[in-house]
């Protein structure tokens, strides 16, 4: 077994493990729902919003995550910067969160994506 190989079983089997460190949630993208995959959420953290100067909004946040997920659990592609992406604000939740995709990329078929929002 080479070394990418026994990297990408490992993603599924310690990262990727439901009853370690990921929990199932429902990830829509693209038009395509992948239900309850396995991922890892880091966040969502509030941040203040800077402002412009013609920006007169109040009460709005940055809200900032970082998603991490197996390649092929998402359809083998990775998602282009600047689309939007939701997930499920809970394991087995109906409600989701939408997010915009700041940077994504793969390595040896694990998936991290930088995740924004604006939320009150």
């Amino acid at each position: 077994m080479s070394f990418k190989d026994m990297v990408a079983r490992d993603v599924k089997k310690v990262y990727l493990n439901t009853k370690e460190f990921a929990e199932n949630r429902t990830v829509r993208y693209d038009g395509n729902e992948y239900p309850d995959i396995p991922v890892v959420l880091e966040g969502p953290v509030q941040e203040k919003r800077s402002r412009l100067t013609d920006d007169h909004v109040r009460g709005l946040h940055l809200v900032t995550a970082t998603l991490y997920c197996a390649l092929e659990d998402v359809g083998g592609k990775v998602p282009k910067q600047g689309s939007s992406l939701e997930v499920a604000t809970k394991e087995g939740g109906r409600f989701f969160q939408r997010y915009y995709i700041v940077a994504s990329t793969s390595y040896m078929g694990m998936l991290q994506m930088e995740l924004e929002a604006v939320a009150q």
